[in-house]
């Protein structure tokens, strides 16, 4: 495996695992790549020392103190993406995604006919705007679309 350092033309930041350099140039091509923050497709590939991967010898340690430090003192828009990442994860892990019933869902949840939990989806800006009319307390928030479907 390689693992190569991408950028989209927003400048997010982030890892690409590829068989071979070839399988990269035919995932960009195929316009198969994109941004996991944006959805950007216009990606390239940084300069970087290659680092390869043979297999997994061992399980991925949690980031230590150190490692969430470096992330701290590194740069102020790197660090940001990271934090957002973070917490767009523990959303999805968090919540239930309810999809298009999120106002009726929030409506049910508010008046005490459904159990209290943490849901996600979508509405639009009406259904937001009535919502928080009626004191339901809402905040849209994207996702990142990598977010949202199965991780691979």
């Amino acid at each position: 495996m390689k693992v190569f350092n991408l950028q989209c033309s927003a400048h997010h930041l982030f890892e690409g695992w590829f068989a071979s350099e070839e399988d990269y140039s035919s995932q960009v091509e195929r316009g198969l790549l994109e941004c996991p923050l944006c959805a950007d497709k216009t990606i390239q590939k940084l300069p970087s020392a290659p680092r390869l991967n043979f297999g997994a010898a061992q399980a991925p340690q949690a980031a230590s103190s150190a490692d969430k430090q470096a992330v701290v003192t590194g740069d102020p828009a790197q660090a940001l993406q990271a934090a957002y990442l973070q917490l767009a994860r523990r959303i999805v892990s968090e919540t239930e995604d309810v999809g298009e019933r999120f106002a009726e869902e929030a409506r049910k949840i508010h008046y005490g006919e459904t159990e209290e939990r943490g849901i996600r989806g979508q509405a639009s800006p009406a259904e937001t705007e009535a919502l928080m009319e009626e004191g339901i307390a809402v905040m849209p928030l994207p996702l990142p679309e990598g977010l949202k479907g199965p991780l691979q």
